[in-house]
């Protein structure tokens, strides 16, 4: 129960730190780097709460600093994608756990094809030198297709194009071991599939950024 008790005091306490306040005293939301800090916080203080109130809370604190690089690293790795990527059709999401790079159709593929484009490679090539440049991450390349034709097909053609990106990424110097392939199908929509603009949004790659913890 006393290890209960001083995980929940140190993690309510590093919370309160991620709701910070500005110059004019007006309550704002927490960083990234805040949010990595009370992530890794909490699981630390969950792993070191199995052995002793100390351990908890020397576990939350060391979960802190590694939680606090980790957002950070983040979030300027997302910058550097920004600028680099002359693309406005490209996102880069920072989730606070990873970085999601969404990639739609008309970037990367003709209609009903795997074989990427030449601008598409272009812009894979330019991920590429940013994942060698913030080489301390795994990445998961998730193809997705809108809901029009049969699963089975749309499941096929998912895969063959997220194998397909992820070959570039290789070719262009990514290790192969930090890179996995997905495909989902028409699984997970990101709009709806009943206009043209939805099933346009939902024909993606997304290249998933997790960094090593």
């Amino acid at each position: 129960m006393k290890t209960r008790i001083s995980l929940l005091i140190a993690s309510t306490g590093l919370i309160a730190l991620g709701a910070c306040t500005d110059e004019y005293g007006q309550t704002t939301a927490p960083s990234r780097t805040q949010q990595g800090a009370i992530a890794g916080a909490v699981v630390g203080g969950l792993i070191g709460a199995g052995e002793s109130k100390q351990r908890a809370a020397q576990g939350a604190i060391l979960g802190a600093g590694v939680g606090a690089i980790g957002g950070r690293m983040l979030d300027q790795q997302e910058r550097a994608l920004n600028q680099q990527l002359n693309n406005p059709n490209i996102q880069v999401v920072n989730n606070g756990q990873y970085l999601t790079v969404r990639m739609p159709e008309s970037t990367l593929f003709g209609f009903d094809s795997a074989a990427v484009s030449a601008q598409g490679q272009n812009d894979l090539y330019t991920i590429a030198r940013n994942l060698n440049q913030y080489p301390n991450s795994t990445i998961q390349v998730i193809g997705h297709t809108d809901a029009t034709g049969s699963q089975a097909y749309n499941q096929d053609l998912s895969q063959r194009r997220a194998r397909s990106v992820a070959g570039i990424l290789t070719a262009a110097g990514v290790n192969q071991s930090r890179v996995t392939t997905t495909g989902r199908g028409s699984a997970q929509p990101v709009a709806s599939n009943n206009t043209d603009a939805g099933r346009a949004q939902n024909r993606r790659v997304e290249i998933l950024i997790h960094p090593n913890s």
